[in-house]
C-alpha cells in the first residue's frame, strides 16, 4: 500500500471531531460564511488552529478548539463543514466515517441544538462517502440540562444510515470524571441509544470500567486501562471496541512514554482495536499518517491493518447494508 499506508488505502475513521478537523483552508471558507475576520498570513492562522510544540495535558489540548468552534455557529457553516470534511476524507482514502460534535457548542449565534443537528445531517446528505454523526454530551459543571437535550435529539434523529447513529461523552475527563454521568447514560441505555464514551484518556482504568458498566459498546481512547488487567479482561469479554488515536494520545500525553503505548498489547490480547485520527487539523495528522506512524513505531503490519479495519466495520454505528458494502471493499484489497 504505497508508503506502507497511503491515500490509495481503504480506511475507516470512527473517532473524528468536526471542530478538530478544521484546517486553514476550510477555516477561511467558513470565515466567509460566518463573517469572521482571520489573520491574513497562513502561518499565523495555522498557529491558531494547530497544537503548539509543547502540550502539557488534555486540558491544554482542548484550548485549541476555540477558533474552530467560532467558525461553526451558523447552519450553513455546519452543513458546509461536514460536506467539505467528507470530501477531503474521500480524497484521503476513507470509505466510511463517523463525525462527532457537540450541538450545545454551536448556539452562540442563535442556533438551537436541534438546528445544529439538522444542519449537520444536511452535510451528510451531500457527501459522496457513507457517514454518520455521533452527538457529544459534554463534561462540565453546568452541562446537565444541555446534555439531556443532546440525548433526546440523538434519540429523535437516530438513523444509522446517514444520520445520528450514537452519542458520546467528551471533554475534560480528569476534571469531570465519568462517574458523574451515570444517570445520563443509564437513561440513554434505557432509551436504546448506542453510545461510546471518552474514557481512559486523561483518567485511569476505573473511568473505562464505569463506561463499560453504563453500557458503552465502544471506548474513546482507553489507553490508560492497560494498567489494570481486570479492566482489560472486562473490555475483551464484553466485546467492546477501542477507538485508539495514537497521535492524539502522544500529543496530550495520555501516556508519558509512547514506547509503552499499549497498541500491541491490546491486539495480542484479542481486544478489538480500531485506529482513528481524533482531531486531524489540530494534530497535523491524517488517517494514512496514523497507520504509517504505528507501522514505524510498533511494527504494525498489513495483516494488523486488515484486523483493525475489520474491527472498525463490525464496531461501526452503521446499518447492516453499509457494513456489508464496507466488507466487500475491504475484501477487494
Amino acid at each position: 500500500m504505497g508508503d506502507i499506508f497511503d491515500k490509495s488505502g481503504k480506511y475507516i475513521d470512527l473517532h473524528l471531531h468536526l471542530d478538530g478537523a478544521i484546517d486553514k483552508e476550510l477555516a477561511r471558507e467558513l470565515a466567509d460564511i460566518e463573517k469572521v475576520a482571520l489573520p491574513a498570513l497562513d502561518a499565523e492562522l495555522e498557529t491558531m488552529l494547530t497544537l503548539p510544540p509543547v502540550c502539557e495535558s488534555l486540558n491544554d489540548f482542548l484550548k485549541c478548539f476555540e477558533l474552530p468552534d467560532s467558525l461553526l455557529q451558523r447552519e450553513e457553516s455546519l452543513t458546509y463543514a461536514v460536506r467539505r470534511l467528507l470530501d477531503k476524507m474521500r480524497d484521503e482514502g476513507l470509505i466510511y466515517a463517523e463525525i462527532r460534535f457537540a450541538p450545545q457548542l454551536h448556539m452562540r449565534r442563535g442556533m438551537s441544538q436541534e438546528d445544529a443537528v439538522r444542519a449537520a445531517i444536511k452535510g451528510l446528505e451531500k457527501a459522496e462517502i457513507p457517514a454518520n454523526l455521533i452527538l457529544c454530551a459534554m463534561r462540565g459543571s453546568d452541562c446537565q440540562k444541555a446534555n439531556y437535550e443532546t440525548m433526546q435529539l440523538a434519540k429523535k434523529y437516530l438513523n444509522c444510515e446517514g444520520g445520528v447513529a450514537a452519542m458520546d461523552l467528551a471533554g475534560a475527563e480528569a476534571l469531570f470524571p465519568t462517574r458523574d454521568y451515570r444517570e445520563l447514560f443509564m437513561l440513554a441505555k434505557n432509551e436504546g441509544l448506542p453510545f461510546t464514551i471518552h474514557a481512559g484518556e486523561a483518567d485511569g482504568p476505573e473511568s473505562v470500567r464505569e463506561a463499560v458498566d453504563y453500557g458503552a459498546s465502544r471506548i474513546g481512547h482507553g489507553v490508560r486501562m492497560a494498567a489494570d488487567e481486570e479492566v482489560c479482561r472486562l473490555v475483551k469479554e464484553r466485546g467492546i471496541y477501542l477507538e485508539m488515536c495514537p497521535t492524539s494520545n502522544r500529543q496530550t500525553q495520555a501516556l508519558a512514554d509512547m514506547s509503552l503505548y499499549p497498541l500491541r498489547k491490546f491486539l495480542d490480547e484479542g481486544i478489538k482495536v480500531t485506529i482513528n485520527t481524533d482531531d486531524p487539523a489540530i494534530e497535523g495528522t491524517s488517517i494514512s499518517k496514523e497507520f504509517n506512524y504505528i507501522a514505524d513505531k510498533f511494527g504494525f503490519s498489513y495483516d494488523d491493518y486488515l484486523e483493525v479495519s475489520q474491527n472498525a466495520i463490525e464496531g461501526a454505528f452503521a446499518s447492516d447494508a453499509i457494513k456489508a458494502n464496507l466488507r466487500s471493499k475491504l475484501s477487494a484489497l
